[in-house]
C-alpha cells in the first residue's frame, strides 16, 4: 500500500507526457494533403509574380579591362642606389624602393576604391545623372531614359524628395554607395593582373566609364609620383647648397639625377601604372538579371510559405 501512495505522489509531481503532444508525421502529410489546393493556389501567385517582377527588371552588361603593372619597370635605378644610400634618401623622404614600402601597384587599387577617387571621377566626367537617374537603356538608339520622378534631363535638375539632411541632388556619398554597387577592381595572387569592371543598364557607357577608371588612375599616380620627385629635388638641391663635402655632394647629385628619371619616365608614357592588355569592350551579353533563378527562388518561397501557412492554421483550429 505505501508503494502505491509512493507511485501516485509521484505521478501526481511528474506527470507522464500524454502521447498527443508529439509530433505525428502522418497528421501533418494529411494536413499538407487537405490543404494542397489552397497550398498550389499561393505557389502559383508567387510563380506568376515572379515571373512578372523577373521580365520587368532590366538588363545589366559588364565591361571590364585586364591590366598588368607598369610600375615595376621604372625602379631598376632607384633600387640599385636603395641599398647604398636609402638612408640618406628617406631623410629626403624619397623611397628607391628598398623592399619597406607599399607595393605601388596595390596602392593604386585602393586609391581607385577610394572615397576620394571615385567622387573625382564622378565630378570629372559628370557621370551623376547615369549614375543615379537611370531608368532603362534603349537598343535601338543607344539611348538612355531617366526616372522623371528623379532628374529632369531637358533641364538637368535633380527632382528628388528626401528628407533633411539630403538634398534633391545626390551627394557624392551617396553616389560613391552607388559607385561601389557597379564597379570593381581585382587582383590575381598568382598572376598578378588587376581586372577592373563596371555594370551599368548601357554597355557602352559600362565600356566608356572602364576606359576612363584606367586613364585616371594612371593620371593621378603620374601626378603624385612627378610631385613628390619635385619635392624631393628641390630638398636634395638645398642640401647641396647647405654642404661643402665632396663625397656628400656627389650622393645627392645621383638621388636628384634618379628624381629626373622618375619624372622623365612619368612624362613619357601615359600607361603609368597600368598597362591594358584587354580593354575594354561593349559587351553583347547581359550578366543580369538572372531570371530563371529569380522565378525558381520566388516559386520556392511561395510554396514554403503556403504549406506553414496550411500548418498553423490546422493547429491553431485543433487547439480551439
Amino acid at each position: 500500500m505505501t508503494k502505491n501512495i509512493r507511485q501516485n505522489y509521484t505521478d501526481a509531481q511528474f506527470p507522464q507526457t500524454a502521447p498527443d503532444d508529439e509530433i505525428d508525421l502522418r497528421e501533418l502529410f494529411s494536413v499538407i494533403w487537405q490543404g494542397k489546393w489552397l497550398i498550389i493556389t499561393i505557389t502559383a501567385v508567387f510563380a506568376i509574380c515572379s515571373v512578372i517582377f523577373a521580365i520587368m527588371q532590366p538588363n545589366t552588361y559588364k565591361s571590364e579591362a585586364l591590366l598588368a603593372p607598369a610600375s615595376e619597370e621604372q625602379s631598376g635605378g632607384l633600387s640599385a642606389l636603395a641599398g647604398q644610400f636609402g638612408g640618406l634618401a628617406s631623410m629626403a623622404g624619397i623611397n628607391l624602393g628598398g623592399g619597406g614600402g607599399v607595393d605601388k601597384t596595390q596602392m593604386a587599387i585602393e586609391v581607385m576604391k577610394s572615397r576620394q577617387f571615385a567622387s573625382q571621377f564622378i565630378q570629372k566626367h559628370n557621370i551623376l545623372p547615369d549614375l543615379m537617374a537611370v531608368e532603362k537603356w534603349n537598343l535601338g538608339d543607344n539611348s538612355l531614359t531617366y526616372d522623371s520622378e528623379l532628374y529632369d534631363k531637358e533641364t538637368k535638375k535633380w527632382l528628388r524628395e528626401v528628407k533633411v539632411p539630403f538634398k534633391p541632388e545626390p551627394s557624392m556619398q551617396e553616389a560613391y554607395r552607388e559607385f561601389s554597387k557597379v564597379f570593381s577592381v581585382n587582383s590575381a595572387k598568382d598572376t598578378g593582373m588587376v581586372t577592373v569592371s563596371v555594370e551599368h543598364l548601357s554597355p557602352a557607357i559600362a565600356q566608356q566609364w572602364v576606359t576612363w577608371l584606367v586613364e585616371d588612375i594612371n593620371k593621378v599616380m603620374k601626378e603624385r609620383d612627378v610631385a613628390e620627385a619635385n619635392r624631393s629635388s628641390e630638398f636634395l638641391n638645398k642640401q647641396i647648397a647647405m654642404t661643402n663635402v665632396a663625397d656628400i655632394r656627389s650622393i645627392l647629385y645621383k638621388l636628384i639625377e634618379e628624381q629626373a628619371k622618375t619624372i622623365m619616365f612619368a612624362e613619357v608614357r601615359d600607361e603609368y601604372v597600368f598597362k591594358t592588355i584587354d580593354p575594354a569592350l561593349i559587351t553583347e551579353e547581359k550578366v543580369g538579371p538572372k531570371r530563371a533563378l529569380i522565378c525558381v527562388l520566388g516559386t520556392m518561397l511561395g510554396g514554403m510559405l503556403a504549406v506553414i501557412f496550411v500548418l498553423i492554421s490546422h493547429f491553431i483550429r485543433k487547439d480551439y
